[in-house]
Formats: C-alpha cells, structure tokens, sequence
C-alpha cells in the first residue's frame, strides 16, 4: 500500500480540507466478531472497535465537536469518546478501514453547518382558510349543545 492509500500511514488523517485529526486520538480494540462465519470467528479477532476521543481532540473546532456528538448519539461515551465497531468484514484491514471510513463521514457531516431558517409568515389565504375552518368548527360544536328538553 502507498502512504497516500493508507490513513494510517501519517500522523494527520484529513477529515476535509479545513480539518484533520490526529491518530492518537484514534485507539483500536480488536475483538471476536459475532454472527455467521463459522470456525474464523471463533478463532480469529477480526471486528474492529474504534474510540476516537472527541472532548480531548485539540485539531476540530468546538461547533464541529458539538454537531458530531449530536450524530454520533449513543456512540458517544459519558466520557466523551465515539465508539464504533466494524465487523461486516472477514479481514481486519478491511474493518478497520470501514470504521475508519465510518468516522471520517460521522466528522465530515458534523463540519457541515446547518442552513439557518428563515421565518415566515403564513399568507393572507392561509390565514382566511384557517378563520374558516374554525368558525365551521365552532358552528359544528354549537349544533351539539344541549337542547331545551334535556333538564
């Protein structure tokens, strides 16, 4: 593999342009994988667990770290770690790659900033339709009021 191919090659992954993070904020846990693939996964490490320490990274920006520990969910610790498990595949390489993959998307969508809203005010016949609608609501419940034989 060429060091360009790899991301574990360099110190400084690149997450986009703008931001990178370093690899000692990434730690690795090798473990069993679960599910179907018989005496391989009894026998072999192959699954992937990835920490990646978030609250202690000093290369993102604080807005950045907030919107990933929004999308990252219940994969962040109390701690302040992103833990990812990969074992879709047979090899370690390639699960590690994948939940590397995975990581850089989860901080890649956490630097995108979201589109402010615009408030808007309804139209003149949104507000007439919903006038409407009540006075028809209000004559609908009027009709249901007692009668003069029920006291």
């Amino acid at each position: 593999m060429d060091d360009e191919a790899d991301p574990y090659a360099t110190s400084r992954i690149p997450v986009t342009e703008r931001y990178f993070i370093l690899k000692d904020d990434l730690t690795e846990d090798f473990i069993r994988a679960s599910g179907p693939g018989g005496q391989n996964v009894n026998k072999v490490s192959t699954a992937v667990q990835l920490r990646f320490n978030l609250s202690g990274n000093d290369t993102l920006p604080q807005d950045v770290k907030t919107r990933a520990s929004k999308i990252a969910g219940s994969r962040l610790t109390q701690y302040g770690e992103i833990i990812l498990q990969a074992d879709r595949h047979r090899t370690r390489e390639r699960n590690r790659q994948d939940a590397l993959d995975r990581l850089l998307d989860l901080l890649r969508r956490a630097t995108e900033k979201p589109k402010p809203r615009k408030a808007t005010k309804p139209t003149l016949g949104s507000k007439k339709r919903r006038l409407e609608a009540k006075k028809q609501r209000g004559q609908t419940k009027k009709l249901r009021g007692r009668s003069s034989g029920d006291w």
